[in-house]
């Protein structure tokens, strides 16, 4: 048994937010049914990078554990089968720009008439309301107009992006967090909700720390590199051989790392040992810092840090990540079936939860390969019918 047994998840979302959050849902339990479009599917199908004579990888990493049913909601046929089935939903995920769903007649509006407890999240760059509602936008573009590319990268250098779809990841949790909340609504009101949920509002509020500066000391906060405005020390600080180490170092951590690195005479400066001071001498406590560790080796010093409960980690590259024995002993990754090839890895869903049996790790679906098999069990129709449908070319 998983917490999400007995979900049923519509998903009309395509690429990364929305596939990552229906994911989720679905490796927790819920029957994710994703709604592609006949001949080409999620564009994402097609992207980089691709595992040697397979799928995409790309494609994999957002969409396992789900079934797919191939539509062509330009035709009537099409979007009757895709009304059908929202009518037995649970839960509606979609990414279309705002008012294209009312278009084929699968708007909130026009679904919760029929089914009132339906959660129902439109996913859009903008916001279903506001001057930009009617904008397209990628993640990268997010990034911009959010300020998290500004905030990005070295004091002395241009802007740089986040090295990962952060506006993409961070949606995408926040579509799985929308689509349980309203759920537990439900629960409570029995009543279901549509999510306005933007893309731009997600980067917003995740300004948290450079908004507080700003709302308390009129601030426009800047990039820092790997430092923290108000912790020294909080960086990355280059090793002998020319690796990296990220020391991040409380009150309580001061005159330990200090006795690690001999560093005496900060020591016996009183006035260092309180942040405050730190961060107001911070050209001078870095430089001391960086002559220091710029002597010693990473695995030995980042040892002895560790030793003294000083916090350090060392800057790992992905293939050192995904090997480190802690990453495997947690079973972060792991390896689905792909029918076949054998198996492919992926990473899990990390969260695991006692009382439950482990999220699901099911192959993604091939492109309608679940088609007959839901528009009979589901919708009741006979197999004439589901021929005369494919015919048509409304389902494939």
């Amino acid at each position: 048994m998983r917490p999400l047994d007995g979900i049923r998840v519509l998903d009309f979302s395509r690429v990364l937010a929305g596939p990552m959050a229906t994911q989720i849902l679905a490796e927790y339990g819920a029957e994710v049914t994703k709604v592609e479009r006949p001949g080409t599917g999620d564009e994402s199908r097609a992207f980089e990078p691709q595992f040697e004579n397979g799928p995409s990888a790309y494609y994999s990493a957002f969409n396992r554990s789900k079934r797919s049913i191939a539509l062509d909601l330009k035709s009537a046929e099409g979007c009757k089968l895709a009304f059908d089935l929202a009518a037995q939903a649970d839960v509606v995920v979609e990414n279309f720009l705002p008012g294209e769903m009312a278009k084929y007649g699968l708007d909130y509006a026009a679904l919760s008439a029929v089914n009132p407890g339906l959660v129902y999240v439109s996913n859009t760059g903008f916001g279903q309301t506001g001057p930009y509602a009617a904008r397209k936008g990628y993640d990268t573009i997010f990034q911009a107009l959010s300020g998290v590319i500004d905030l990005t990268g070295h004091p002395d250098g241009p802007p740089a992006k986040v090295g990962l779809p952060f506006a993409d990841l961070t949606s995408g949790l926040w579509i799985a967090i929308s689509v349980l909340t309203g759920l537990m609504g439900r629960v409570q009101s029995g009543r279901g909700t549509h999510v306005d949920l933007s893309m731009m509002d997600v980067q917003v509020s995740l300004l948290s720390l450079p908004a507080a500066r700003y709302f308390a000391l009129d601030e426009t906060p800047t990039r820092t590199g790997t430092g923290h405005l108000g912790r020294v020390p909080s960086a990355a600080y280059r090793c002998k051989a020319g690796d990296w180490l990220f020391i991040s170092a409380s009150d309580q951590h001061w005159l330990p790392l200090c006795a690690v690195l001999g560093l005496t005479d900060l020591m016996a400066d009183a006035e260092l040992a309180k942040n405050r001071s730190r961060v107001a001498r911070r050209a001078e406590v870095e430089a001391a810092l960086t002559g220091a560790i710029s002597q010693r080796e990473r695995a030995e010093l980042a040892a002895a840090l560790r030793a003294q409960g000083v916090p350090a980690g060392e800057v790992n590259t992905v293939p050192e990540i995904l090997n480190d024995p802690h990453t495997r002993a947690r079973d972060m990754i792991g390896q689905f079936e792909q029918p076949g090839l054998g198996p492919l890895p992926g990473l899990r869903t990390p969260a695991r939860l006692s009382a439950y049996d482990p999220p699901r790790f099911e192959p993604p679906p091939e492109l309608g390969q679940h088609s007959r098999a839901i528009l009979a069990a589901e919708l009741g129709l006979d197999d004439q019918t589901i021929a005369e449908l494919f015919q048509k070319g409304a389902v494939a």
